[in-house]
């Protein structure tokens, strides 16, 4: 038997070779381990039948990473066979390493191996996913070891759906509590793990089969992704009112103002209008108060009839069902011992998972509504909250009668309660609860549980899982616990604190619990959604505490972040010099940007907003090539170290105590001088203005270059010494490469940014010296247009640069990484060009705005203002009743015209233009409202775009299009 944990490195190297060449021999090898201890009778309770008795295998040493990460995919995807018979098949109850090595294949090969469980094993048997413990076990695996591959795999919808139809099967079904709560924590995570829009149901139709839980927590994902990274698809805007619909239709919940003021305004405005349930609630309560009351007296005195236990479960009504645990709170009075516990947990666990929930939201409003009462009667304030918190602890963890993750989440989202948060907070504090958390984590093993090479301790069951959720279950667990379904919660617990300016408990619930957060399996994406969902309102010392989450030694962070964040006084805190922001653009080139020698090919299938595969990489671009390569395993979140060094570079921006405004100056700055500074700095690689191929160009690069022979100064203050020689690329291609940079870079921050971005933007491009020059000919000022917009190589060849040439690379750069609905704002910085005068400045914003039309050709809202906006540009310049300082012929803008005729063609066509393309009604109608505003001659070359039929050829060829728009 060969002991593959004490293997040296030349024997593992020789086993890899094995592995290419004895598939079989080497697969039996590796199951012969897997299997070597033997077997051995589980027994899950003290009072277990002999029948019920499970044969499992005894626990050895998973295989190391090491050895896996080797071995041929011939080999893996064999031992991915065998091993889901053994886990998924067999009789014998799989040992934890064995299950762990299984997980560890597919976190090696996520390409190879990848293959949707559920669908999986539905098609090597229909039945398999019935047969007891095969779902308990598929789904543990999914939801502790699985989840970030899912998410890399951009597979998390489909899993979300097919875990949801479980949860819709059990959640009527009476006493299936264990799978039933297990599947919706997974579901939790997948919904929290989500970054784009998502679909409540696959087919996007009828009401959801979500939980109440499920539906809130859908809601605070679905704020936190709008929020943080914007809706990317056109498609997506038109779809979210009808998923809200489905969703609240389905939620009795109603969020707080303080919660709504940071939602996104898409979700606040559908919200904000929804009737307050709670006083109905309340109501109900009341009415059946007297009969609840007199039938937990009868089920949980100590002198209980046995038999009347067998009459409430066959006979109570669903409305008094509801409020069992809200009377049996009151029963409490802040002494649990005073109800017999043993009789309350036979009817809760009698109960269906759906009627539990039930329980869990009325008890809440109940003791909430309670404490108000007691308070009004002249109680402390003190001793209510006391008792409260002793009696659900009495629920939580003494007696283990309600699920923890739920509870507190109910506790929670009643914010707007004054209480609610503070029991909470006090919940969290207890010492029993951190004891269950620090008990978790020491069974678990390490985080990285993918490097752990001992051997894995089995958990019993009552203590895993509590009195509740293991009453009649007798499979065993493997890393499934409790505490663990507290891991998506505490996050959200901080949301809402900070929500609730309650920054001190959030930054002490965060230090309690940082080293519980470190089995979060997306922790990463909490801390850069976090910063960026709160923005501007984080106290500084609160932000190093959400950066603790993280294991800052893996994190690429700049070297001097720590610096700039531990200022003792933020108020005074400098700005970071330029280099700091230089370093964060140049990392951005050499691990994000795709190389300029990759072909058009690969580009096409590499898109930087893509999350799943990270770009080609040039081995003279990269100063890390280790890092650039790691495996998926070693950076399950967010997935690739090229997201993970563009979200590093955005969470050191959220951090900084400055402003948007100094930040997004500094950026630009760099931006609009990089030419000049890179060719300062390139010691001599670049060649000389005398051996320019082309033409010398007219100078933009700086306020005081009037000449293309005199030298232009570096106003950065960057250092970019050595930078173009360790880049491998031309400072011509280095300074494309950084613009790119710098336009995804700031497309990933909050909105803040963006407004910063257009009001700097259009105030460069105001102040360019050859627009305020008005010693400038238009054959000078057309001159430099055609430079700095139409070729700005030109002007490169001769070592200068255009401020405006760059400045809109910069913006074409952010508008293409932005998603569908941030585009609304790129009007922003047309507005801020306005009025425009001159021909020169009518170009740039056709130069700026022109190519965004063509990716709004879906959404016909936004380029029809976007159009609109352009049309109004040039009736600036072009109106009946302009008077441009110098006169400029119809003929001038021919190509703007041109333009515009084929832009409508795109839109009406969705697509790239074909013969029978035609514009739109509503275009043609808006086009004709914009000529009546143009001088005769401008509107003579727009004649044919109009809703006339004695004008316009599009119109007198399709007269139906024309009715419909009149």
């Amino acid at each position: 038997m060969m002991d593959y944990m004490s293997l040296d490195d030349r024997s593992i190297g020789m086993f890899w070779v094995v592995s290419y060449t004895m598939t079989q021999p080497a697969c039996e090898t590796v199951m012969n381990w897997l299997t070597s201890a033997g077997v051995t009778d589980y027994l899950p309770g003290p009072n277990v039948a002999p029948n019920e008795r499970y044969t499992v295998l005894r626990e050895t040493s998973p295989l190391p990473i090491s050895l896996l990460s080797g071995l041929s995919i011939h080999l893996l995807c064999k031992l991915a066979q065998q091993m889901e018979e053994s886990l998924f098949s067999s009789q014998v109850v799989p040992s934890i390493a064995m299950v762990e090595t299984y997980a560890r294949l597919m976190l090696i090969a996520p390409h190879s191996l990848f293959r949707s469980l559920f669908s999986h094993l539905a098609q090597r048997n229909p039945t398999l996913l019935s047969k007891p413990g095969v779902s308990l076990l598929a789904v543990e695996i999914l939801n502790y070891r699985l989840l970030p591959l899912y998410r890399y795999q951009g597979k998390s919808k489909s899993l979300m759906y097919d875990v949801t139809k479980i949860i819709s099967a059990l959640k009527g079904k009476r006493g299936d509590h264990r799978l039933f709560r297990l599947a919706e924590n997974l579901c939790m995570n997948l919904i929290l793990s989500l970054r784009d829009f998502f679909l409540v149901k696959k087919e996007g139709k009828g009401p959801t089969e979500f939980t109440e839980t499920l539906n809130r927590i859908t809601i605070s994902s679905l704020a936190i992704i709008i929020k943080t990274r914007g809706i990317a698809e056109a498609d997506h805007m038109l779809l979210i009112q009808t998923m809200l619909e489905q969703i609240l239709g389905n939620s009795q919940h109603t969020w707080s103002e303080r919660t709504l003021r940071y939602y996104p305004a898409l979700l606040r405005e559908a919200l904000i209008g929804r009737m307050d349930k709670r006083s109905l609630a309340i109501q109900a309560w009341q009415q059946v108060e007297t009969t609840v009351i007199n039938q937990c007296t009868q089920l949980f005195s100590p002198s209980a009839d046995p038999t009347y236990f067998m009459t409430y479960i066959g006979h109570s009504f669903p409305q008094h069902r509801q409020h069992l645990c809200a009377g049996a709170w009151i029963l409490m009075q802040g002494h649990p011992e005073n109800i017999n516990s043993a009789n309350l947990a036979r009817v809760l666990r009698e109960f269906s998972p759906e009627e539990v929930t039930l329980n869990i939201y009325t008890m809440v409003d109940v003791l909430l509504h309670h404490i108000h009462v007691e308070l009004q009667h002249g109680h402390s304030l003190q001793d209510l909250l006391l008792k409260a918190c002793a009696n659900l602890a009495f629920f939580m963890w003494t007696h283990e009668l309600l699920p923890m993750d739920i509870l507190l989440l109910a506790l929670t989202d009643r914010d707007d309660d004054p209480y609610a948060l503070h029991i909470v907070i006090s919940l969290l504090d207890k010492q029993e609860l951190q004891q269950r958390v620090k008990l978790f984590c020491m069974n678990r093993g390490p985080p990285e549980h993918w490097l752990y090479s001992g051997t894995f301790k089995r958990v019993e069951l009552q203590k895993a899982l509590g009195n509740h959720l293991s009453w009649k279950e007798r499979y065993p667990t493997f890393f499934d616990d409790v505490a663990a379904r507290l891991l998506p919660v505490i996050p959200l617990i901080i949301y809402r604190l900070i929500e609730n300016d309650a920054m001190d408990p959030a930054d002490r619930i965060l230090d309690k619990y940082s080293s519980f957060l470190a089995y979060h399996p997306l922790r990463f994406t909490f801390v850069r959604d976090i910063l960026a969902y709160f923005y501007a309102h984080l106290p500084g010392k609160l932000i190093v505490r959400i950066l603790s989450v993280l294991d800052l030694s893996k994190i690429p962070f700049s070297e001097s972040f720590p610096h700039h964040i531990s200022s003792s006084n933020p108020a005074i805190c400098p700005l970071p010099p330029p280099d700091y922001f230089a370093a964060l653009l140049f990392g951005i080139v050499n691990n994000v940007i795709p190389p300029l020698n990759t072909n058009s090919k690969e580009i096409s299938s590499t898109s930087l907003r893509s999350q799943h595969k990270s770009p080609p990489t040039s081995q003279s671009r990269l100063p890390n090539t280790s890092d650039g390569q790691k495996s998926f395993y070693q950076i399950q979140d967010p997935g690739t170290y090229t997201q993970l060094v563009l979200d590093t570079a955005v969470i050191e921006i959220l951090s900084l105590p400055v402003s948007p405004s100094q930040i997004v100056s500094s950026l630009v700055q760099i931006v609009v001088h990089i030419q000049p500074t890179l060719i300062q700095s390139s010691n001599g690689l670049h060649s000389s203005p005398s051996n320019a191929i082309l033409p010398n160009s007219p100078s933009g690069g700086s306020t005081d270059s009037m000449s293309a022979g005199r030298s232009t100064p570096s106003t950065s203050g960057v250092n970019t010494t050595n930078f173009v020689s360790r880049s491998g690329c031309t400072s011509q291609q280095l300074s494309c490469l950084l613009i790119q940079a710098c336009g995804l870079l700031l497309a990933q921050l909050p909105l803040d940014f963006h407004s910063q971005l257009y009001m700097e933007a259009s105030r460069l491009i105001k102040d360019s010296w050859w627009l305020t020059d008005g010693k400038r000919s238009k054959g000078e000022l057309d001159s430099a247009v055609g430079y700095a917009l139409l070729d700005p190589t030109w002007a490169a060849q001769d070592n200068t640069s255009t401020a405006i040439g760059n400045i809109v690379a910069l913006l074409h750069s952010f508008f293409s990484n932005l998603p569908q609905e941030w585009l609304e704002g790129t009007h922003v910085i047309i507005k801020h060009l306005r009025p425009i005068t001159s021909v020169a400045m009518l170009r740039i914003a056709f130069r700026i705005m022109g190519p965004l039309l063509l990716r709004l050709a879906g959404a016909h809202s936004l380029f029809n203002k976007t159009l609109q906006l352009l049309l109004n540009t040039m009736v600036d310049v072009f109106g009946r009743n302009s008077q441009p300082s110098i006169p400029v012929e119809a003929s001038e803008i021919a190509d703007l015209i041109d333009f515009l005729h084929h832009v409508v063609h795109y839109e009406g066509q969705g697509g790239p233009v074909q013969s029978n393309s035609k514009p739109r009604p509503e275009v043609l109608a808006l086009c004709g409202r914009a000529a009546e505003n143009l001088r005769p001659d401008i509107q003579h070359l727009l004649s044919h775009l109009k809703p006339d039929m004695s004008s316009s050829i599009y119109a007198a060829t399709y007269p139906k299009m024309v009715q419909n728009s009149a």
